[in-house]
């Protein structure tokens, strides 16, 4: 199985499996017993300056991902993610974003998918 990705204000569903949220900041309306979280890793997500300067100009979105996959490169939680995917038949990676192909979590997949982690499309 390997890697998916799926929004954060989705049901939670059994096949989800081990469930993670990897957004630095806890999303708005749904409480931490409602959201049926495995973990929080909020440290794999983009560094506050870089989301920042992403909201600010969405427009940039090539350079966004070059600047977040050299921070991904640079961090070692990124060894603890690899980790679960070796740990567990699946992992859901939840997001608040609400476009599910531009956002930092399209990135990590196609990041963890060249170092090895199955990833699901």
């Amino acid at each position: 199985m390997g890697f998916t990705m799926k929004r954060f204000y989705d049901e939670p569903a059994a096949s989800d499996d081990y469930r993670v949220l990897v957004d630095r900041l806890w999303p708005r309306g749904v409480s931490k017993e409602r959201a049926d979280l495995d973990l929080w890793l909020k440290e794999i997500a983009p560094s506050a300056d870089l989301r920042t300067e992403w909201h600010r100009n969405p427009t940039r979105h090539d350079e966004f991902v070059t600047r977040y996959v050299a921070e991904l490169d640079a961090n070692p939680v990124t060894t603890e993610l690899l980790a679960l995917g070796d740990e567990h038949d699946r992992v859901t990676l939840l997001y608040s974003s609400h476009d599910p192909s531009v956002n930092h979590v399209a990135v990590m997949l196609e990041w963890l998918g060249q170092h090895g982690a199955s990833v699901e499309s």
